[in-house]
C-alpha cells in the first residue's frame, strides 16, 4: 500500500518535529500529510500557520513526521522530510484541506502556508525496516 492510500484511510495522531538554525527542537501536532500529485508519493505537503514549525523549516529544511495509529500495537509511520517549497495561495490551501474544524475557524485571520516536503525516508513507527 502506498503512502497516499495509507494516509487516506489511517486514523491517528501526527507530530511534526522541526529544529531552528541553532538546533532548538520543536514538536507540534499536525494532521495527516497531503499528497498533491497522486502519482508522486515522493512529495507531501502540510498546511502550516505562522508559528514555530513554519519558522523552523525556513531556517532548517529538515523535519520528521511521526504518525501513531490508535491501539496498543504501536503501528504507524515515521517520515524523514526536507522542505522544498511553499505556497500562500488561499484557494489552493482550501482545495487541499480535508475539512473545516473549529480550530481552523478560530485561525481564520491567520496566514496559512502550503509547505511541500520531499520524503527522504519512510520507516515503521517502531523498529527499522
Amino acid at each position: 500500500m502506498g503512502l497516499n492510500e495509507y494516509f487516506g484511510r489511517a486514523t491517528g495522531t501526527g507530530v511534526l518535529a522541526t529544529a531552528d538554525a541553532e538546533g532548538r527542537v520543536n514538536a507540534a501536532l499536525f494532521a495527516r500529510p497531503h499528497f498533491p500529485d497522486k502519482d508522486d508519493e515522493g512529495v507531501c505537503a502540510f498546511i502550516m500557520s505562522e508559528r514555530a514549525s513554519h519558522e523552523n523549516v525556513k531556517e532548517n529544511p529538515s523535519a520528521v513526521y511521526l504518525f501513531i495509529e490508535p491501539g496498543e500495537e504501536y503501528e504507524g509511520k515515521r517520515l524523514s522530510l526536507t522542505m522544498i517549497r511553499e505556497e500562500t495561495d488561499p484557494e489552493k490551501i482550501r482545495a487541499v484541506r480535508r475539512r473545516s474544524t473549529p480550530q481552523i475557524s478560530q485561525d481564520a485571520g491567520e496566514r496559512k502556508y502550503l509547505v511541500y516536503f520531499r520524503i527522504d525516508n519512510v520507516r515503521p513507527l517502531v523498529g527499522a525496516e
